[in-house]
């Protein structure tokens, strides 16, 4: 069972929804009494289909000549990202999933609780074409304990993300 509570909302996430124009209470900000850090957890807390959850997954790009760089990838609960599409899209040498560390100072949020948007530092996003088969997805608002929902385009466009296939069992990377 999940509650709207404005005041469980991260204050970053809660100033990314305000730069939206919208409060924590109309973006139907869910608070959960246990973690929901999983896909899994999240979709049987919400009683929705595994695949209705976005997962916010930071990755780490390398570059021969240039500074590695942080990636964020946005895929549906039910799948897994193939980071060997994620490097050809990114035109990277490798691609890495990034550590704890490395996803906090990118995003200034915990694993588990990391929105589609809202984050600390601008970076590259990606996201599945696979999130727009649902009229409605559910995303992390900022903790562990706090998800909403949004149509995936709309989450897309905050989100700033090239739509592409990048999730395992798809053809190829390519961008729309």
């Amino acid at each position: 069972m999940s509650t709207s509570e404005p005041t469980a909302v991260h204050p970053l996430f809660a100033g990314a929804l305000q730069e939206m124009g919208l409060k924590a209470l109309e973006a139907d900000v869910r608070r959960f009494p246990d973690a929901t850090r999983t896909a899994a957890e999240a979709a049987a807390a919400l009683g929705c289909d595994v695949s209705e959850i976005v997962k916010s997954l930071i990755f780490e790009a390398v570059y021969e000549k240039q500074s590695n760089a942080p990636v964020l990838v946005l895929m549906d609960g039910s799948s897994r990202v193939d980071v060997e599409l994620v490097r050809q899209v990114l035109g990277a040498q490798k691609v890495r999933r990034a550590n704890a560390d490395l996803v906090r100072r990118t995003t200034g949020y915990a694993i588990g609780g990391v929105p589609p948007f809202g984050h600390v530092t601008r970076t590259r996003v990606l996201a599945d074409r696979g999130l727009l088969n649902h009229p409605v997805v559910w995303a992390a608002a900022g903790t562990p304990h706090t998800v909403f929902p949004m149509a995936p385009d709309t989450l897309i466009g905050h989100a700033g993300a090239t739509l592409t296939d990048v999730r395992e069992g798809t053809s190829g990377g390519g961008t729309a």
